[in-house]
């Protein structure tokens, strides 16, 4: 199988679980990536996006094969709908248990 073809048959999902892997530098079942896993499965995120990312994160690789950044003010407009859940302070969580010491 040529790279091509490779590249063109990979589905969004494969995309994700091959961005994953990268990310946390093992497979979904747990197994850590050798070197050449993780170097090759990066080099197969990079061609992908650079054929399929019209929308490029804040930094990835865009459709004309650059890296693309975004500035903090495009991430702010991006995001700007979004809803976001406020999570309660750490001191508002009560203890599961309290220890007493030993005599």
């Amino acid at each position: 199988m040529q790279l091509d073809d490779l590249i063109n048959s990979m589905t969004p999902e494969i995309y994700q679980r091959l961005v994953t892997a990268v990310e946390l530098g093992k497979w979904p079942d747990g197994v850590t990536l050798t070197a050449e896993q993780k170097e090759n499965a990066l080099q197969m995120v990079m061609l992908w996006q650079a054929r399929n990312n019209a929308e490029a994160d804040h930094m990835t690789i865009n459709t004309r094969g650059e890296i693309e950044m975004k500035s903090k003010q495009e991430l702010k407009q991006r995001f700007a709908g979004d809803i976001i859940t406020p999570l309660e302070p750490a001191t508002a969580l009560k203890p599961i248990t309290t220890l007493k010491p030993q005599d």
